[in-house]
């Protein structure tokens, strides 16, 4: 998802979505223990994501304050 998307999500979506990231990373982690992961790249996507997220959660936090 892009950063003009996710800026489109309330507070409460963005920590959702972070949420699930980070459990579909964990899964993903798990499978690429075992060597049955199908796609590596989504490891990465997901990280850079979640590093999306958090950025624009800075962001807000800085903004409200």
């Amino acid at each position: 998802m892009k950063a003009g998307e996710l800026r489109e999500l309330t507070d409460e979506e963005l920590l959702q979505k972070e949420r699930d990231a980070e459990k579909e990373l964990f899964a993903l982690r798990m499978q690429q223990a075992a060597a049955q992961i199908e796609k590596p790249s989504r490891i990465r996507e997901l990280r850079r994501e979640i590093a999306r997220i958090r950025t624009l959660r800075a962001e807000r936090r800085r903004r409200a304050s």
